[in-house]
């Protein structure tokens, strides 16, 4: 089992009319795996359109046409958080060893991260999202990234996920995709068990890349 020893920060981040408790969790899974890792999840800026929890960006009237404004117009607020984030944590400097993990909606916006070049992070993590970023795209290359997906996701296809994969690989980017038979859109304990592998490998290393 692979296990990173150095200082990490792994930011998570919910989805849409979630809250950051609500990922928290995670970190008790993969705390073997990362010892000495700082695990924040944050609230997302604005509360839900829908009354409960939070949201990155509103998908009240969402269509394949507005998202991608949606998640343009919703990067200053997340920028903010994760510098926020970063820079409490003393990692302005170290980038290469923060995470970014997401689910459904967190996960769009850690890949608009990534997909980017905003964020030249050490790993990326999605489950059960899609890459929905305005074009052209201008990713992180030295960035790999996972994503996880269950094939009976009624709230987003794991088509979304081979699509992105689609879209950022040809890039230059190293994308790793996984399709589990009969998840619906919810995080299984073995995705858990092999976000936690992954996030081991890649920041394990750190200080090895161009």
């Amino acid at each position: 089992m692979s296990t990173v020893a150095t200082h990490v920060l792994v930011i998570m981040l919910h989805g849409v009319g979630s809250s950051g408790n609500d990922l928290a969790p995670l970190a008790d899974v993969w705390r073997d795996r990362l010892p000495g890792a700082v695990f924040v999840s944050p609230n997302a800026p604005s509360p839900s359109s829908f009354g409960s929890g939070y949201q990155w960006f509103s998908v009240a009237g969402v269509t394949e046409d507005n998202r991608s404004s949606r998640i343009k117009d919703a990067r200053a607020s997340f920028d903010a958080t994760i510098s926020a984030i970063v820079k409490e944590n003393g990692f302005e400097d170290r980038l290469d060893q923060v995470a970014l993990v997401g689910f459904s909606q967190g996960t769009i916006m850690a890949l608009d991260a990534v997909a980017s070049g905003r964020w030249p992070v050490g790993a990326v993590v999605g489950f059960s999202g899609r890459l929905g970023s305005p074009l052209p795209l201008e990713p992180a290359l030295a960035t790999p990234v996972l994503l996880l997906h269950g094939n009976a996701d009624a709230v987003i296809p794991a088509s979304e996920t081979t699509k992105a994969a689609a879209l950022l690989e040809p890039l230059g980017m190293k994308v790793e995709t996984v399709i589990v038979p009969g998840l619906g859109h919810t995080i299984s304990a073995s995705g858990a068990e092999k976000a936690g592998s992954f996030l081991a490998e890649a920041l394990s290393k750190i200080g090895e890349r161009d």
